[in-house]
């Protein structure tokens, strides 16, 4: 069974279609003379950057921290590996020695890469991390040359990221 759909009755300026038309030039000849006025709303890129002017909520590019005494904040439990919805990270976890004074940790990250193409930036590494390793930082020109260059190895990571103090759990004589 088809249903009639009634057309509804357009005006005669409807149907000219000339307010429309006059509207939109109206509104470009506007933007055209607040331009002319000195007032631009366009960056120009290289030499003007948004880093004052960024939201405190701006999520950015995910990097490794280390501590106060550069120890390694991540255990390798893979919960970001895990939750990343484009698979972005790859973890291969590695034991401690037992002669080690942290051996009561029992993993570190042996490899931990990011690959930056395929990162979607959404931040769930970092809410997930029981360790505080993982940290978005506030940049936006994330480029390469290659693929290659857009991997980022745990060195790159860590050089990346830096030190940050505080209390980390994995260090906690009390857990």
């Amino acid at each position: 069974m088809a249903i009639v759909v009634q057309r509804p009755k357009l005006s005669l300026a409807e149907k000219l279609y000339l307010p429309a038309v006059l509207g939109g030039l109206f509104l470009t000849f506007k933007h055209f003379l607040r331009s002319l006025g000195g007032k631009s709303v366009t960056m120009q890129y290289p030499e003007q950057r948004w880093d004052d002017k960024l939201p405190p909520w701006y999520r950015g590019a995910p990097t490794l921290v280390k501590d106060e005494w550069g120890r390694e904040r991540c255990v390798s439990c893979q919960l970001c590996e895990f939750i990343c919805p484009p698979r972005a990270i790859t973890i291969t976890p590695e034991e401690i020695p037992t002669n080690d004074p942290w051996a009561k940790v029992e993993k570190r990250p042996k490899e931990f890469e990011i690959d930056m193409i395929r990162c979607i930036y959404c931040g769930l590494c970092e809410e997930v991390c029981p360790e505080q390793a993982i940290y978005l930082r506030k940049d936006y020109a994330i480029t390469g040359y290659s693929r290659a260059e857009m991997k980022h190895n745990k060195e790159k990571l860590y050089e990346l990221g830096g030190v940050m103090p505080g209390v980390v759990n994995k260090w906690n004589e009390n857990k």
